[in-house]
């Protein structure tokens, strides 16, 4: 199995001289079964650039697995390629809207509309298959097990762990973990914090032991203090996770999209230096780059 960064920002795409290295492009990450089966995670702007290279590998079949429908994940849905060709296969897996109660294919629904796009979804050439699934299930493609459970952000959002060809992969999506509202003498404080604690025991569990845990580090400790409840965690965190799931290595992304090129570089090289004893490679993700187990 091997998996390849095609976006790696969050919230806004940003293009420019200052994100060359790593990438202006909003998250999507293409893995490759040893069988060739594609599944794909997330589809943000960076699904374009991937849809242009799979021109070259017509026909194809394409599982999309969406961690949250926001903007950045799903707005380079109607730009990608394939879906505007007959014979391809187009397999979108997604959850529950908790509040409209419809399921992923209203990701495409809103998007094709004439307010927001020149073409329509019954102008599409390939055939588009939605799937809604449920936080805990396991999907099956070829040889891969694609397992999901809901995590902390704003509306539903999936963190979904991979595993094929004896290896082993989790991405958070968006991702902050839960955080007790209570003082601990108020009378909820405990049944909260139980409740935040079994909730990161399942996290773990289900990160535990993985070759790759690619993981939402959106800001430093210190900027966290004034974005608590943006729904995103810390770099911080992300160690945190990996050293109690005894990952591998640990991939960083969704950068936030005003941090530089040279900004990234200096707070990866200080979560080095200031984490001298970890046992686990810290990656910056970055654009472009094909990762093989």
């Amino acid at each position: 199995m091997k998996f390849k960064f095609w976006g790696v920002r969050g919230s806004i795409a940003t293009p420019g001289p200052s994100t060359v290295k790593y990438g202006g492009n909003t998250t999507c990450i293409e893995i490759r079964t040893d069988d060739d089966d594609l599944i794909i995670l997330d589809a943000g702007t960076g699904i374009h650039m991937l849809g242009q290279q799979l021109l070259q590998q017509l026909p194809i079949t394409a599982h999309i697995f969406i961690t949250h429908t926001h903007w950045d994940h799903i707005q380079g849905l109607p730009f990608f390629a394939p879906i505007f060709i007959p014979g391809n296969s187009l397999k979108l897996f997604g959850g529950l809207d908790p509040v409209t109660h419809e399921g992923i294919e209203r990701a495409l629904n809103v998007q094709l509309q004439d307010s927001y796009f020149p073409v329509s979804e019954a102008e599409l050439n390939a055939s588009v298959e939605y799937n809604t699934i449920k936080a805990g299930e396991t999907i099956r493609i070829g040889n891969a097990e694609i397992t999901s459970i809901l995590l902390s952000h704003s509306g539903l959002n999936f963190g979904y762990r991979v595993d094929c060809d004896h290896q082993s992969l989790f991405f958070t999506g968006d991702y902050e973990p839960l955080h007790n509202i209570y003082r601990p003498e108020d009378s909820q404080y405990a049944t909260s914090q139980a409740f935040i604690d079994d909730k990161l025991k399942d996290i773990i569990s289900l990160m535990q032991g993985v070759d790759a845990l690619i993981m939402d580090a959106s800001y430093t400790t210190e900027e966290y203090q004034t974005k608590t409840g943006w729904g995103h965690g810390t770099y911080n965190l992300a160690l945190k996770h990996a050293a109690l799931a005894k990952v591998k290595k640990l991939f960083l992304t969704h950068h936030e999209p005003t941090r530089t090129d040279q900004q990234l570089e200096s707070i990866h090289q200080q979560l080095i230096t200031n984490n001298p004893v970890i046992n686990y490679d810290i990656i910056l993700a970055q654009e472009g780059v094909e990762n093989v187990f």
